[in-house]
């Protein structure tokens, strides 16, 4: 990309596409292609096709999806299969269309097996079974992967994919049941904080473990990959360090400074049991994360107090 380049960000104002947009006004690239839900439905194949045409962009970073926790997924899998398949389908097949040079896509660490070796390295893709809760939004993730893939290898397209490990950061969903458990806790422990409640009820047993990531890394490496990357085979992206859900609400707990106790809510399900990215392909290709966990907790519940509603 030059600074001059004319780039499209789909789904611009979600906790991905909005960190990207800052990343990219940071290094200078102004001729940007945004538009609301409600300006460009991405689902609906004859507006995007129009858009296209219309907008012809040069570069495209497709982060629009639809995403949420556990149980947004296990509640809504038709609403995660078809949505997913929809954006992906029409935005992909339509930077073919109209010769976009370059398009990334953003998968995600939930397309590997549920009992995947650790750390997962991008080569363990199909490997094994998914995990049940959310192998719809799995599926078409995957499918965007291979049609990326695919269309590099018919038409000659540069799609490059990526898969981010969990991130979280300003714009995230902060929705106590269908939000992913860092700001699902993060805007529990507040509220009680604030009703000076004595307890928190947190999902699962804690026993699981996660890695996560915030969103100025992945878009900075979204930035540097769009840049330099132009293979078809898949690039995890995470921090390759992990920490148990019973760890993390005892971080957010401090950083939000509710002084009650937590609960586990065992009838609820833990997910996969571990879910590490290996990401030395990543750090071969001359990239690594900058932010810490706790620093990047901190800055997020700042942003969290002065902004949601």
């Amino acid at each position: 990309m030059n600074k001059n380049s004319k780039i499209y960000v789909a789904g611009h104002r979600g906790l991905v596409g909005s960190a990207i947009v800052c990343a990219l006004q940071r290094g200078g690239f102004n001729n940007l292609v945004l538009r609301t839900r409600q300006e460009l439905d991405l689902t609906d194949q004859h507006a995007v096709a129009k858009f296209f045409e219309q907008e012809r962009p040069e570069y495209v970073f497709l982060a629009a999806a639809k995403v949420g926790g556990i149980m947004a997924n296990k509640t809504f899998p038709a609403e995660f299969i078809y949505e997913n398949l929809a954006i992906q389908t029409n935005i992909i097949h339509n930077a073919y269309m109209h010769k976009t040079k370059k398009l990334l896509f953003l998968g995600s660490s939930c397309i590997y097996p549920r009992l995947a070796l650790q750390p997962i390295k991008e080569e363990y893709l199909m490997d094994g079974k998914l995990e049940p809760t959310n192998e719809a939004y799995a599926v078409a993730k995957i499918a965007g992967i291979t049609m990326c893939q695919s269309y590099n290898k018919q038409y000659g397209t540069n799609f490059i994919s990526v898969m981010p490990t969990n991130l979280y950061g300003p714009n995230d969903n902060f929705d106590t049941e269908k939000a992913h458990v860092l700001p699902a806790l993060m805007r529990r422990f507040h509220e009680a904080k604030n009703e000076r409640r004595e307890e928190v009820v947190v999902f699962g047993t804690g026993k699981a473990k996660r890695e996560f990531l915030h969103t100025d890394d992945i878009a900075d490496a979204c930035v540097f990959l769009m840049n330099t990357y132009s293979k078809s085979d898949i690039v995890n992206i995470g921090t390759g360090k992990d920490v148990s859900i019973k760890a993390l609400a005892l971080m957010i707990k401090k950083v939000v400074g509710f002084k009650g106790k937590i609960a586990w809510d065992a009838t609820k399900p833990d997910g996969t049991p571990r879910k590490l990215l290996n990401v030395s392909k990543l750090h071969t290709l001359g990239w690594k994360h900058s932010t810490p966990l706790d620093d990047g907790i901190a800055s997020t519940y700042k942003w969290f107090k002065e902004n949601y509603k």
